[in-house]
């Protein structure tokens, strides 16, 4: 007996990804208000939250690149498996002459 995880297929970890994108944006927008608050913050804090602020903002550029190669990945296996039906005119310009 095999057990599921979040990413036996292209679908679940392209959900995992959907679900870790809104919690980085969370962290974000939390860290965002950290920094306009600076009322009783230390310039060493200020700096950390700009460092957490600047490494979720990278974090987010990952992940939508990932999201893309999943696509990409879904993609390319339905072709490979036959799984997308292509259009006849689609089909006959791909044919090699016989």
């Amino acid at each position: 007996m095999t057990s599921q995880t979040a990413f036996d297929t292209i679908e679940s970890a392209q959900e995992f990804l959907g679900l870790l994108r809104e919690a980085v944006e969370e962290a974000k927008q939390t860290a965002e208000t950290d920094i306009f608050e600076e009322d009783s913050k230390t310039a060493r804090q200020m700096d950390a939250l700009r460092l957490v602020l600047y490494k979720l903002e990278k974090l987010e550029q990952h992940l939508k690149v990932s999201g893309r190669l999943l696509n990409d990945l879904r993609t390319l296996r339905r072709l490979l498996l036959e799984e997308r039906s292509e259009p006849d005119s689609v089909q006959q310009a791909f044919q090699v002459p016989a």
